[in-house]
């Protein structure tokens, strides 16, 4: 059996990743959230639990044993090098796992769904890369009305934590605009046709 290429697909937070590749799902395309299987890791591998609670203290989780998700968000995302830290921690172990989960499936490609691709360098470990692209405006209020837990401080320390589109476009092998007017169907079964040649 040949393994699939192995394609990531990015774009900014409220960029409509989620969204684009549940198009792909729908055309039978596996999808791997590095977003959720992090969140999963984070929770069950020991391991990983272990290397977390040393470098942010015993905080970082809850007494039940789960990630502790607001002491993170106000103690590491502030934090441009406790950023990097964790990721030092986390991106490592959603990796191996992705390689495991790619090996079992059988699809020309499989997708990795992951906000932080260009700017973790894991492009290098891809055969290819799609960059959702959408108006930083409409990003914004799609953020603000999706997430209500978030404020627009928040939002703008995520949204500057990661690379401009223009440059995640040019990087990109494949580029899918997702403005109002631009319909997103047409762009996907474009490149699901050039991917599974």
């Amino acid at each position: 059996m040949n393994k699939p290429k192995r394609v990531g697909i990015t774009g900014g937070i409220g960029s409509g990743k989620s969204t684009v590749a549940r198009i792909f799902e729908i055309l039978g395309i596996p999808i791997y959230s590095a977003d959720d299987r992090a969140k999963f890791l984070m929770n069950d591998n020991q391991a990983l639990k272990e290397k977390i609670q040393k470098n942010f203290g015993a905080e970082s989780y809850t007494e039940q044993g789960t990630i502790n998700r607001e002491f993170l968000a106000k103690t590491v995302f502030s934090d441009p090098e406790k950023v990097k830290l964790i990721n030092s921690i986390v991106h490592p172990a959603v990796g191996e796992d992705f390689e495991n989960w790619a090996n079992q499936q059988n699809s020309p490609y499989v997708l990795k769904e992951a906000a932080l691709i260009f700017e973790t360098g894991g492009e290098e470990k891809l055969d290819a890369v799609i960059t959702i692209s959408s108006p930083l405006k409409v990003r914004v209020n799609r953020i603000l009305m999706r997430d209500a837990h978030r404020t627009l401080e928040q939002i703008n320390q995520i949204i500057d934590q990661q690379l401009p589109d223009e440059v995640k476009n040019e990087k990109a092998d494949f580029v899918i605009k997702n403005k109002d007017n631009a319909l997103l169907i047409p762009q996907v079964l474009d490149i699901h046709q050039k991917l599974s040649l």
